[in-house]
């Protein structure tokens, strides 16, 4: 099987039921239990990994079944990993938790946790003290590159907004566990309208994201397997992360030509085929989101994963989106020629100085080398809240 677009990249499925058995059916939940089973079964056959809170399990009272698929996650996940490919990039989950979340384990899952969480598989993130559920989707969302959300409340919306505020794709569920006015089913809703479904996820090669919705609205009649097949499908096509690219556009200037060979030898090979996002230019050439300019820039910046900036040139509006990509906290590599005359609070910050000679191979290993030293540099100011 060729490598899925998923390896490697994390999946977070989210969402509770209702107690209401008038809303929620014990059929329509057990339907929804299993399609999740399959679902992660599927994915992690394809090397996704995930991401999984570490909590109570909670049973509704009505018929015994959980609220919540955290533990049948797990489960399925510990079922899976004879599936799993090798070199899958990363542990196989991260588990949120916070400091009660270990004498929360349900008794009959703790043999399953124990055994997960003392291996490599799995890395704990912990929200510490903050025993409150937005810390800990602040936490999870984080980790997570592609939300799939079903039923829930409050809960998946807030949890729908860190994923939007962050560039990263939701995938709404429109399945009978929840209120149509509540949760995945008000996202779904709220896609419904053409124009508002890009906002939820957008796809590969401008591939038409409200007919995708359409496609994962499934019928009763629509069996377990084939909404799987449909849903791995579409998670599949979803655009790339993407990597903004901060640099000099203008081909009148006489440093142009040297950037734009920097771009077509250097980053787009090693951003693109070999880091998997999708270099994001705006030149103003491409299909635009926004009215102005300037919006498109700022919006797209600032819900992107990672910034390349190269500020050969010194043009005025690289420093302000370099800036901007400082103080929101993204992954930016900062770039310029070799030589160039860069002012002294740029000087003290790591940076590439690129070669515009030399052989591709050689000038692209500088670029991977450099992007692995700096991938997890703290931001300039870290967050330092007042009190935990």
């Amino acid at each position: 099987m060729a490598r899925s677009p998923l390896f490697g990249r994390r999946i977070h499925i989210a969402g509770s039921i209702v107690e209401d058995l008038a809303i929620a059916s014990t059929a329509d939940v057990n339907q929804a239990r299993e399609l999740v089973a399959a679902l992660v079964k599927e994915l992690a056959r394809r090397g996704a990994n995930f991401v999984v809170p570490v909590d109570a399990e909670p049973l509704r009272k009505s018929d015994g079944l959980p609220i919540c698929f955290d533990w049948l996650i797990w489960k399925t996940l510990r079922e899976s990993l004879a599936s799993r490919p090798a070199n899958v990039p990363g542990p196989l989950a991260v588990a949120v938790q916070h400091h009660k979340s270990e004498d929360q384990v349900p008794a009959e899952y703790a043999d399953l946790w124990d055994e997960l969480r003392s291996s490599p598989m799995v890395k704990i993130e912990n929200a510490a003290h903050w025993n409150m559920a937005s810390k800990r989707m602040e936490a999870q969302a984080r980790f997570g590159d592609i939300l799939v959300a079903l039923g829930g409340t409050e809960g998946v919306l807030y949890l729908a907004n860190l994923y939007h505020d962050a560039g990263k794709p939701i995938i709404p569920l429109n399945l009978p566990v929840s209120p149509e006015t509540a949760g995945a089913r008000r996202l779904y809703s709220f896609g419904l309208t053409s124009s508002q479904t890009r906002r939820l996820f957008q796809v590969a090669d401008d591939g038409d994201a409200h007919d995708w919705l359409n496609k994962i609205r499934f019928p009763p009649r629509q069996s377990i397997p084939d909404r799987v097949a449909v849903l791995v499908d579409l998670l599949e096509s979803l655009e790339r992360p993407k990597a903004f690219a901060v640099r000099l556009l203008n081909p009148a200037l006489p440093d142009y030509a040297d950037v734009q060979d920097f771009f077509d030898t250097v980053v787009q090979p090693v951003i693109e085929n070999e880091l998997g996002y999708r270099l994001v230019v705006i030149d103003g050439r491409q299909a635009h989101d926004h009215a102005r300019i300037d919006q498109e820039i700022f919006a797209k910046l600032h819900r992107s994963a990672v910034v390349i900036a190269d500020i050969t040139g010194g043009r005025s509006n690289c420093f302000l989106e370099l800036g901007y990509a400082l103080g929101r906290g993204l992954p930016t590599m900062v770039t310029a020629r070799e030589g160039s005359d860069l002012p002294f609070d740029i000087t003290t910050l790591s940076g590439l100085h690129w070669k515009n000679s030399g052989a591709a191979e050689d000038r692209r290993r500088a670029f991977r080398e450099h992007w692995q030293a700096i991938r997890t540099r703290p931001s300039l100011v870290p967050a330092e809240p007042l009190i935990s």
